[in-house]
């Protein structure tokens, strides 16, 4: 019996130690898995966010994209709106009205109507403008005599180019006495607010009550009759 109880005790104590063990053994396969399966869930969650973040990168610059496009849109159509179209769908420049130092001017005297002078005037090289529908401005002398009007109506508007070519006539003595101002030059303005009016040489004239027609594009429309002549 002395040798029995050692033993039971021997047997009873080691059954403890395994028990331990497999329970020390179970514990730790239980953290071993723990830990990689929280390893997973941070991995996914890190993911997640990256996933996201690219997402709304992705769709700022799709917004950024379609902005800056409707933004050019919108320049273009704007830039359209200026300026007049030509046949071509481009937009070319309106055209400005005539100033004197627009024009390639020449005089020339004429015999009919008693004697006039006929006014010459060209579009420079690479210019196109409008003469106004008015009479040109003819002045007389230090005193600035102007020449009234030669017709009873205004005459439309004239577009000079290259090829095109616009007549005046200007009737310096239009009374039947003696006398007036004797002058070799005549002052041309394209209306009464032209600032820079030109000064044309012509053979000595009496300037007496002087008339001038509108603008024509014949020199046979451009006589000034001032009434009595005709």
């Amino acid at each position: 019996m002395l040798t029995t109880r050692p033993r039971a005790r021997m047997f009873a104590g080691a059954g403890l130690l395994v028990t331990a063990a497999m329970f020390a053994t179970a514990c730790q396969s239980s953290d071993d898995t723990s830990t990689p399966s929280g390893n997973s869930s941070t991995s996914a969650k890190a993911e997640a966010t990256a996933t996201a973040t690219a997402t709304a990168d992705k769709d700022t610059a799709s917004g950024s994209s379609a902005e800056s496009s409707d933004a050019k849109g919108k320049g273009t159509q704007d830039g359209a709106g200026s300026g007049a179209e030509t046949g071509s769908g481009g937009r070319g420049k309106v055209g400005q009205v005539c100033g004197a130092n627009d024009i390639s001017w020449s005089t020339r005297a004429e015999s009919q109507a008693g004697g006039y002078i006929l006014i010459i005037a060209k579009a420079k090289s690479g210019i196109t403008c409008v003469l106004p529908a008015a009479l040109p401005t003819v002045a007389f002398g230090s005193d600035g005599t102007e020449a009234g009007p030669a017709e009873q109506a205004v005459g439309e508007a004239i577009t000079l180019s290259k090829g095109t070519t616009a007549y005046a006539g200007v009737n310096p003595k239009t009374t039947k006495e003696d006398g007036g101002k004797e002058l070799n030059s005549i002052i041309v303005g394209i209306g009464g607010d032209d600032p820079n009016p030109v000064s044309l040489q012509v053979d000595t004239i009496t300037v007496d009550k002087p008339i001038v027609t509108n603008w024509h594009t014949s020199a046979a429309d451009a006589v000034p009759f001032d009434g009595t002549d005709q």
